[in-house]
């Protein structure tokens, strides 16, 4: 026999209702703080891996110039691997600084699921040291547990030191390819030392207009001037 199907189904409680609420906002944060982990793994290995194939770079030309004593054949052979060396630098930097932007969307994500849990249960609110928020200032306390960073902060970045490495390497491809042409010894530093900063320079550049434009185009839908949840 069939069911009749104009039957009202039964009312769902307040309790239970709230209850569901809570295990989907559980199951997307614990999501979000998962993609997170995998975010920074890849940060490191990035960062690991690049720095290995410089070390592995550096140790091949120490032995080269034991072998040449810095002739003509040295230069050719560093000519051929720095560039290399480089391109995977770059290469690096720019992953670098989308991974940090993608972890940003995920902090932002999890500030507002933090705030649907506090709309639920405001009284929780002094037991919460990230914030509920999804402005610059709530994203930076719960990145670092406080409204604003300094510059040592920003200066440690990973993509801030594999950017002046890169800067480095420029400027000894720079000095190098000088020598090679028979530029004075004067003109080999200054030509390193300028192309070295220039392009950590171009480099921080291209990372800070991402982020600026990020910062540009993004909307907070709970900014800390609407007052947290509060019952």
């Amino acid at each position: 026999m069939n069911r009749d199907r104009s039957l009202p189904t039964p009312p769902v409680s307040r309790d239970a209702a709230d209850a569901a609420v809570v295990q989907i906002l559980a199951t997307e944060h614990w999501s979000l703080l998962a993609t997170r982990s995998m975010t920074w793994n890849e940060i490191f290995s990035r960062t690991g891996t690049f720095l290995t194939v410089l070390s592995a770079a550096v140790i091949a030309l120490s032995l080269v110039a034991q072998a040449t004593g810095f002739d003509q054949g040295f230069r050719t052979f560093a000519l051929i691997v720095l560039p290399v060396v480089l391109l995977v630098g770059v290469a690096t930097f720019l992953r670098l600084v989308e991974a940090d932007i993608e972890d940003a969307w995920l902090v932002i994500g999890m500030n507002r699921l933090r705030h649907a849990y506090l709309e639920l249960a405001p009284e929780l609110r002094p037991l919460f040291v990230s914030s509920p928020h999804d402005d610059e200032p709530g994203v930076l306390q719960t990145y670092s547990f406080r409204p604003a960073v300094g510059v040592s902060h920003l200066l440690s970045g990973s993509p801030v030191i594999i950017g002046i490495v890169d800067g480095v390497l420029c400027g000894v491809l720079a000095t190098i390819i000088s020598q090679a042409l028979g530029a004075p010894v004067w003109l080999q530093i200054v030509l390193g030392v300028v192309v070295g900063v220039a392009a950590a320079g171009a480099l921080g550049a291209v990372g800070y207009r991402k982020i600026a434009r990020m910062r540009r185009d993004y909307r907070p839908m709970f900014p800390a001037e609407s007052g947290p949840p509060v019952g």
